[in-house]
């Protein structure tokens, strides 16, 4: 079946429109959480997590440059494996979940480096810093092969140096490089 040439240039404007349209998500809190996992004493580690985390995003299967991510993660419901440094991270010296209640962090530009692998490069503020990190992340899906109604999740990684945050208590005994893992189920929105 041939196409009638009249049909063909508008049929292809739309294609490439809707390849090019971005898709916008939102965080499915129940199917997301964060984990921070630190250096302790130099033989072990010790590692927090967040359950609590929202945001959106917008990707566009044509041009995946042009990702939006936006996460917030809520300090105040962070946990840890016992009540001494859960006490210490929600303080003054480190989170201080007083004053900053959130951790958030954006990313504007992904650059694939496979069909589902990739870097996003973002900001993440914390305890009001803001620094520059990019994470490493994995589709469970392509993103050039996302569709309109789809969920899909991301996995991302990175390692901060928590004293660029202001973090810089107990140095001797928990260690600078803290290693992240954000796992965010985005639902259509």
């Amino acid at each position: 079946m041939r196409l009638a040439p009249h049909l063909a240039a508008p049929l292809a404007l739309l294609l490439l429109t809707a390849a090019t349209m971005p898709l916008r998500y939102v965080v499915d809190s129940a199917g997301s959480h964060v984990s921070a996992k630190v250096g302790f004493f130099g033989i072990g580690s010790k590692t927090a997590r967040f359950p609590e985390v929202s945001g959106t995003a917008q990707i566009a299967p044509g041009r995946l440059d042009t990702l939006a991510l936006d996460v917030t993660i809520n300090a105040r419901a962070l946990t840890a494996p016992d009540t001494l440094t859960l006490g210490r991270l929600k303080g003054e010296k480190f989170f201080w979940v007083e004053k900053y209640p959130t951790v958030r962090f954006t990313g504007n530009t992904l650059q694939m480096s496979g069909s589902r692998s990739g870097t996003v490069a973002g900001r993440l503020t914390a305890r009001g810093v803001t620094q520059p990190v990019t994470l490493a992340v994995t589709f469970d899906t392509p993103p050039s092969e996302a569709k309109t109604g789809q969920p899909m999740t991301i996995t991302g990684t990175t390692t901060i140096n928590r004293r660029d945050f202001g973090m810089k208590s107990y140095s001797l005994i928990v260690g600078k490089n803290v290693d992240i893992t954000l796992k965010a189920k985005m639902v259509p929105r």
